[in-house]
């Protein structure tokens, strides 16, 4: 005869606990081969998974997917395949199965049960095989264990409960557990391919970028990728990692098919998402932005390398990955070079709110900064990018989406030895003294001229390549340096245009250099 004693201490236990047969008779086992994943890098991972089915029937696997709400399908040839989720009794190694529950694991044994306090005498008996509640997955909290005993039914606390011995317990104990059915429709072949598809959370990739700038005409770019696998144990399963902006309105909503998940869960979830058209994490690295946010207007190139066709999303494969669940990995996926100017950019924000009133700003500061196209036969997908030279940190800042062949202006550090100053103030005279005034929509507005000078110093030995972006509101009436004059995006529908102004131009060891420039604004009465 085999005992074995467990210690409960504080032990919460399940009162409406049962044991079923493990699967129906007409339940076959089957196993899935999860043969590719497709990473995108918010998490989210897109599961490619095999099962070889015989003849028609009901099929029984382990492994259930946890899908995100609409995302599942399955792929049959020729035979039409239904899917089911339904709970399943599972033996499980005693080793491996936690702390479970007392009534259930024990059930139909023989039990002894000891009591807290000295004088009280144990409780001998056999542990009840008690029915379900309402439902298949029902769970009740029970305060009491139901034992059978000589003298008839008997209901201990379990706050109770010090020690149980149990005679013939075994090597292993019943777990509850969800498990995928496959039902295979009529068909004449021997065995049917079925495949899975659906989108799930637990494995994403994470990009990064080297770039190396000791030669002084030609860098050298390095695209790495961290793996993380929070998903399930991978076995020579193809592994893609995408770029691009991927559109998963439900990327919160668990499918009503995944384990626990209820009605009342998914219709929350579905009506609690935070935006209707999230697509990808907050985090700035995390979402795919195209182009620095402050576009650069630096005389870049918008040319492209042609790559393919149909949606912007690029797929790089990284071969067969065998990887464990909780398991990382680091490799470097593709390299470049290219040429490259090294320049120090100077943005100064407008200092005007909509209304054209003065604010509270700043003169910006000046960044070293690095202008190259993009070496690779594939988009840079946004990630951090760290420039080093001679073995040397330089600095890291954001790499944004950057086709094949376009070119792009990446910040290292700020350039401390170059001095920068601008100054601006309103002109005295006719246009403000209050009689030119506009009404728009009701408001009236006084146009006021605004003169302003900008001042840069060198204080390197060498010479620099300089470019200064002032942007302002209003109309430039004139500007020393014959600067290049746009219309940014953000004001073409604002009373006063927004605009910018650059210079592009040489500077040498110990040169300052200034620009005046005047332009009218109207502001709000």
């Amino acid at each position: 005869m085999r005992t074995i004693q467990l210690v409960a201490v504080g032990l919460t236990l399940t009162l409406f606990q049962f044991n079923v047969p493990a699967r129906a008779a007409d339940e076959t086992s089957a196993k899935g081969k999860i043969v590719g994943v497709d990473l995108f890098k918010n998490g989210l991972a897109i599961v490619k998974c095999e099962v070889t089915l015989g003849k028609s029937g009901t099929y029984i696997l382990d492994e259930v997917p946890h899908p995100v709400h609409g995302t599942f399908w399955v792929d049959s040839p020729g035979a039409s395949v239904d899917t089911q989720v339904k709970m399943r009794d599972v033996e499980v190694p005693v080793a491996e199965a936690g702390t479970g529950n007392l009534q259930a694991d024990l059930g139909g044994k023989k039990v002894t049960i000891h009591l807290k306090g000295m004088a009280r005498a144990p409780v001998v008996g056999t542990m009840m095989k008690l029915k379900p509640g309402k439902g298949e997955e029902a769970v009740g909290a029970g305060r009491f264990l139901l034992v059978q005993t000589a003298k008839g039914r008997v209901y201990v606390d379990a706050a109770d409960v010090q020690a149980v011995e149990a005679e013939d317990a075994g090597d292993k104990v019943t777990r509850r557990k969800p498990r995928l059915l496959l039902t295979l429709g009529e068909t004449d072949k021997a065995e049917t391919k079925v495949t899975l598809r659906y989108l799930t959370h637990g494995m994403a990739w994470a990009p990064s970028y080297r770039i190396d700038i000791s030669d002084p005409k030609t860098l050298t770019l390095e695209q790495h990728a961290v793996v993380r696998n929070e998903l399930t144990n991978l076995d020579g399963a193809e592994v893609r990692l995408i770029s691009g902006f991927p559109s998963v309105e439900f990327m919160h909503v668990r499918s009503p098919l995944a384990p626990g998940v209820n009605w009342g869960t998914y219709f929350s979830e579905l009506g609690s998402r935070m935006h209707r058209d999230i697509d990808v994490l907050s985090n700035s690295v995390m979402t795919q932005q195209v182009g620095n946010p402050r576009r650069s207007a630096i005389s870049t190139s918008i040319g492209a390398i042609p790559t393919g066709e149909g949606v912007d999303l690029h797929y790089q494969p990284i071969g067969k990955r065998t990887m464990a669940e909780g398991d990382s990995l680091a490799l470097t996926i593709a390299k470049g070079k290219a040429d490259y100017e090294r320049i120090v950019e100077w943005v100064v924000p407008d200092s005007r709110n909509h209304w054209g009133h003065a604010s509270e700003g700043t003169d910006g500061d000046a960044w070293d900064a690095l202008k190259f196209k993009n070496p690779l036969a594939f988009p840079m997908t946004t990630a951090p990018a760290m420039v080093t030279s001679g073995g040397q940190f330089n600095g890291q800042r954001t790499s944004y989406f950057t086709n094949p062949g376009e070119e792009m202006v990446l910040k290292v550090e700020k350039a401390l030895s170059v001095r920068t100053r601008a100054t601006e103030h309103e002109v005295a005279g006719k246009e403000n003294t209050g009689r030119d005034l506009v009404w728009i929509g009701g408001r009236q507005f006084r146009k006021s001229t605004v003169e302003g000078e900008l001042t840069v110093s060198n204080h390197r030995k060498e010479g620099i390549s300089m470019v200064i972006r002032r942007q302002f509101s209003g109309d430039l009436v004139s500007a020393e340096g014959a600067p290049k004059v746009e219309l940014r995006e953000e004001g073409v529908y604002s009373i006063n245009k927004r605009n910018e102004m650059n210079w592009t131009l040489a500077m040498k060891g110990g040169e300052e250099k200034k620009f005046k420039y005047t332009y009218t604004v109207l502001v709000a009465n």
